[in-house]
């Protein structure tokens, strides 16, 4: 090996690092925000668990709609947040021990609308860990309001956006 390519090579390993690095950082972080800001009542669903799961599942995006339209997981159902209504979406929902997996940007939201769902007798209900940013952050697809796949996530605020990785951050 020439003296550039040893040179090239630990320039490639160290970037490797620094990104593997910051990857870790940053799950090390998600879980220290949503340790402080959920309860943990309601299980979490990891992507890996979801993404393997057979059985039927019903998904159900806990974001507000402007989120939605941009991008949402494929077959999710919106629900929203601020306006979320328990009534009408119990009148979609049967099945009170149908699986439903509950998301929203990271998994704070999600958690709310999730106990609501619960205090009305659903006995299935999860909250899917890191929601679509680290759906998204795993690099999965999203989908837009066409139902056409698309790298756009809508990330709140700026000050949120740092938890999305991968895609094209979206925020007013």
């Amino acid at each position: 090996m020439t003296n550039i390519s040893i040179h090239k090579m630990k320039k490639l390993t160290l970037a490797v690092t620094l990104l593997m690095s910051c990857i870790g950082f940053s799950q090390k972080d998600l879980s220290k925000l949503l340790k402080q800001q959920n309860t943990e009542s309601i299980p979490y669903i990891s992507i890996e668990t979801l993404v393997n799961k057979s059985d039927d599942f019903i998904l159900l995006d806990s974001r507000e709609q402007k989120e939605y339209d941009t991008s949402h997981l494929k077959n999710a159902r919106f629900v929203g947040y601020d306006h979320f209504d328990l009534q009408q979406t119990t009148k979609q929902l049967p099945n009170k021990q149908q699986t439903i997996v509950v998301y929203c940007s990271l998994g704070i939201r999600s958690e709310d609308t999730a106990e609501k769902l619960l205090a009305a007798g659903y006995t299935n209900v999860f909250n899917l860990y890191g929601g679509i940013f680290e759906w998204k952050n795993q690099g999965l697809s999203v989908y837009d309001s066409n139902n056409l796949e698309t790298e756009k996530v809508h990330t709140f605020s700026k000050a949120w956006s740092k938890w999305l990785l991968k895609g094209e951050k979206i925020y007013d």
